[in-house]
């Protein structure tokens, strides 16, 4: 029982970790949605 806790509040904390890490990428991307989809209209129209 030890053992399968031990492993599931290491899973938990690995999860949390990603999920920080995944939300702090998001909110510190440097161009704004505008932007980022005139880009990507810009990159499809060329083709």
């Amino acid at each position: 029982m030890k053992v399968e806790s031990l492993m599931l509040k290491g899973f938990f904390a690995a999860g949390l970790l990603v999920c920080v890490l995944v939300l702090g990428g998001m909110l510190t991307t440097r161009a704004s949605a505008p932007e980022s989809v005139a880009s990507t209209a810009a990159v499809a129209a060329h083709r």
